[in-house]
């Protein structure tokens, strides 16, 4: 099942409109992958044209999530992601939800395709992206918020540990 298809039949959250339980690993699995690298790697994806799947921004948290196929569980060691598989679970967005504080779907094709694995494996390990991990995190606060500006959306303040924050996450994944 495609995940525009899983997104129509998974259960609302709490009968909330909008928001859907999707269970993760039926035929797909997603990879987790803080915003400023995700953006990074959406960018040279779209870039070098390769199949990109469905990638949802979960903008409260700052994170991407991309649908690849299942079973790739061994070839993201050393690299700034999360495999999540079956018994995983995720909070998600209807198909139309998309507004400036929520996220929503970067992509979500009609048909079933997925992020190719080896080519997100191979953006995630580009030369840029290893350089943004590298700088300090004042320069990638400052390239976030250029690319929020670019993006025409208001950047967030930055949040630190320990700070106490009123809106809480929406997207969530749910592991047993």
């Amino acid at each position: 099942m495609f995940v525009r298809e899983a997104l129509r039949s998974a259960p609302m959250v709490d009968d909330v409109p909008g928001l859907r339980l999707l269970q993760v690993g039926d035929g797909w699995d997603l990879v987790r992958t803080p915003a400023d690298i995700g953006l990074l790697v959406l960018a040279h994806l779209r870039a070098t044209g390769a199949p990109i799947g469905p990638v949802l921004y979960d903008r409260p948290n700052e994170r991407l999530y991309y649908a690849i196929s299942a079973g790739t569980v061994d070839s993201w060691d050393n690299l700034p992601v999360r495999h999540l598989s079956s018994n995983s679970w995720l909070v998600a967005p209807d198909v139309e939800l998309m507004d400036d504080w929520f996220g929503g779907w970067c992509e979500l094709p009609d048909d079933d395709t997925l992020t190719d694995a080896d080519a997100l494996r191979a953006a995630l390990q580009h030369p840029y992206v290893d350089a943004h991990q590298k700088a300090p995190s004042s320069a990638r606060l400052q390239s976030t918020e250029l690319s929020a500006e670019f993006e025409g959306t208001p950047s967030t303040p930055a949040r630190r540990e320990g700070d106490i924050c009123d809106d809480p996450p929406r997207l969530t994944e749910h592991r047993p």
